[in-house]
């Protein structure tokens, strides 16, 4: 968690007491220093958020997260390929699991939720553009970013990622890192879209490796793909 989550809700309104806020704020050396009541019960809160996720999802069979853009159209190609996958996730007895929003998100759940599966929504609480999507079986609320992002993993043998933007990006080079880094035991992250994904890796290749910035071992803790069958494939290798 870092300062800014910690500052989000404890600012006021109006820009009058923001300025006074943030200013009281940065005069103090250390974050410790800022605390007061609310900041008491904002542990409360993460607290909450990450007791009830624990009493919900710990429950789950083997669950497969899906990662993708909130913006991707009903109409769209990718849409339809996560909402087949979300399908056959669901017809190989895994839950299928999302950040519970619309585009790719409601794909993969609406896909699993037709085939009769387990459909799991882990949503944000956004002032904009996440909404829940229908297509649930369970559904959780999140306030907080880092505990949804810890319970999108937590119970997943594997990650299918489709194309994105920024919050995919992060959700994609977290799940690397955390790998990499040892945090998390090794489990398939696998990128579908060979076309949207192959650049940046190209450039992680050409860039970052060469720059000593990770290993080559690095370039193995991802799966490049087109296929939904080789999805299943590598899915099905982890048991």
């Amino acid at each position: 968690m870092n300062e800014l989550e910690l500052k989000t809700d404890l600012i006021p309104l109006g820009p009058k007491s923001r300025h006074r806020k943030i200013k009281d704020f940065d005069t103090r050396q250390y974050l410790i220093d800022a605390m007061g009541i609310d900041d008491i019960w904002r542990v409360f809160r993460i607290m909450a958020e990450f007791a009830e996720s624990f009493e919900i999802l710990g429950d789950l069979p083997q669950s497969v997260t899906v990662f993708g853009s909130a913006r991707t159209p009903e109409n769209h190609t990718m849409y339809q390929t996560a909402r087949n996958l979300g399908a056959r996730i669901a017809r190989e007895g895994f839950a299928t699991v999302t950040g519970g929003g619309p585009g790719i998100m409601e794909a993969a759940n609406r896909g699993a939720y037709e085939a009769g599966g387990i459909s799991v929504g882990l949503n944000i609480v956004l002032p904009r553009e996440q909404r829940p999507n229908p297509y649930t079986t369970t559904s959780l609320n999140f306030r907080y970013f880092f505990v949804r992002k810890v319970m999108l993993i937590k119970y997943s043998i594997a990650v299918v990622i489709f194309p994105g933007g920024f919050g995919t990006l992060d959700e994609l080079f977290e799940t690397i890192t955390l790998i990499q880094t040892e945090r998390i035991l090794p489990f398939p992250v696998i990128l579908f879209d060979s076309t949207y994904w192959g650049g940046l890796f190209e450039w992680v290749r050409k860039q970052v490796l060469t720059e000593g910035n990770i290993i080559a071992a690095d370039l193995g803790l991802y799966h490049l793909t087109d296929s939904i069958e080789e999805t299943l494939e590598i899915i099905r290798s982890v048991e």
